[in-house]
């Protein structure tokens, strides 16, 4: 993980018809805390409702100052839409997204009643909401891109600057790559984070990431071959040389992210928990 820049403001009006609150949950994982975003005006979709605390709900309801009619969520992760059902009960909102999957810390309370596949439109008479599925941090995670702006909201997907854990298995780093590299030719004209603020250069912020993922991959497959049979475990120390101790649980999960891709690729093998390289590079 590594900064997510500077703190922000509690509230911002990004656009006409575009706003933005920060959630009361800052931490070493959400950064200044969990964006959420107003779109309309007369109507209002909510975009990442974020943790279920009143003070927050209260503050979207204050702040839409019209009918909140929609609410999404970019993914279920708990630091994002855990606020959904409160809000949708006190407004009668639907919503809309896709549920939580199987595996790992997810918010099952999220229950959609309309399902967004990829491609599927949010339309109203102020504004279009796509939904851009982008697999790999989560397998439901769902990017929103509005028509009217041409911005992506990108929940963890894209955050300026810093890196988000993969965790398997509902966390996948070939997907999460992959799904870099098509938010890349969408030619966003800015992307708006589930954390920290709006990134108006997408591609040198997306490029950024693919690129630190790809040199992490890089130290992963060198590290399998100067020491071969390991655990995940305890390949950390070899592959996080520039990560405190204190985060090796979490840097553990990215890295089985990264065997399991280079598994995929057929350049690394699993036998009885530990790991070596097929050596198909040397």
């Amino acid at each position: 993980m590594t900064a997510f820049g500077p703190e922000l403001p509690r509230f911002a009006e990004l656009a006409p018809g575009v706003r933005r609150l920060l959630a009361p949950n800052p931490s070493m994982m959400t950064g200044p805390g969990t964006n959420t975003y107003l779109f309309g005006v007369a109507e209002i979709a909510v975009v990442d409702p974020g943790p279920d605390i009143d003070e927050h709900i209260d503050r979207i309801i204050e702040t839409a100052g019209a009918p909140i009619r929609w609410v999404l969520a970019t993914h279920t992760h708990p630091d994002h839409s855990p606020g959904a059902m409160s809000l949708a009960a006190r407004t009668g909102a639907q919503v809309v997204g896709r549920p939580a999957p199987d595996h790992g810390p997810q918010d099952r309370t999220y229950r959609p009643a309309r399902i967004l596949n990829d491609g599927d439109m949010l339309e109203t008479g102020e504004f279009t909401l796509e939904a851009v599925h982008t697999p790999g941090h989560a397998s439901n995670h769902l990017c929103y891109r509005h028509a009217g702006t041409n911005w992506l909201v990108t929940g963890d997907q894209v955050i300026d600057g810093s890196t988000v854990v993969i965790n398997p298995p509902d966390g996948d780093m070939k997907d999460y790559i992959d799904s870099l590299r098509r938010l890349r030719t969408l030619n966003c004209a800015a992307l708006l984070p589930g954390h920290g603020d709006r990134i108006d250069d997408p591609v040198r912020a997306i490029d950024w990431i693919i690129d630190h993922r790809l040199e992490r991959e890089a130290r992963v497959l060198a590290a399998l071959k100067q020491h071969p049979g390991l655990s995940a475990r305890n390949l950390v120390p070899h592959v996080y040389q520039d990560v405190a101790e204190h985060l090796f649980r979490l840097a553990e999960r990215s890295l089985l992210a990264h065997l399991l891709k280079l598994q995929r690729d057929g350049i690394a093998v699993m036998r009885q928990d530990t790991w070596s390289a097929t050596h198909e590079r040397e």
